[in-house]
């Protein structure tokens, strides 16, 4: 018996372990949303008195785009058009403004543009190193002044409207 522990202990003594390695990997992929308040989706500028008109008018949106990112990003807006079109009539988009600043959640070190000109090429208006979850951007739109529209009322429309859909993008930076 004694033989046959001996021979069973040289033997196990000669068995190898073999280990094995597995590669974990955590890949992440690029995720930005980007969404508009629901209650915001028509932003109206109104122009209603003389005052309005000399001044211009405008419309602060708060809580306007809700953004998630992974990582750093730049919010855009684009027109659909250089011009916002009514019947054979026209209004500039360059001549109404936007201007983004930090919603009720703030994107941490975010940089804001002020005062941006609508285009029908896309302007940055956020830039952002940093991701955020359900972060908040506020948008003011603003119509010119200095009576820049005083011929723009059509006859028989009240209210004479000028329209352009706008497009907001997020990129990764």
């Amino acid at each position: 018996m004694k033989k046959c522990i001996i021979a069973s202990l040289a033997l196990l003594g000669f068995v190898t372990i073999n280990a094995q390695n597995v590669t974990l990997n955590v890949r992440l992929k690029p995720i930005q949303t980007l969404v508009v308040n629901n209650s915001q989706k028509i932003v109206n500028l109104d122009y209603v008195t003389k005052d309005d008109y000399a001044n211009g008018v405008s419309s602060l949106n708060t809580d306007h785009l809700s953004i998630y990112s992974t990582g750093g990003f730049q919010v855009k807006v684009k027109s659909a058009n250089a011009a916002l079109q009514n019947g054979g009539k026209n209004i500039q988009a360059n001549t109404i403004q936007i201007k983004a600043s930090a919603g009720s959640e703030a994107v941490n070190g975010a940089q804001y543009a002020q005062g941006t000109t609508l285009s029908a090429n896309e302007t940055t208006l956020v830039t952002s190193t940093a991701g955020g979850v359900n972060k908040k951007i506020s948008i003011e739109y603003k119509g010119a002044g200095a009576n820049a529209y005083i011929d723009n009322y059509i006859a028989g429309q009240d209210p004479t409207i000028y329209t352009t859909e706008l497009t907001y993008t997020i990129i990764a930076q």
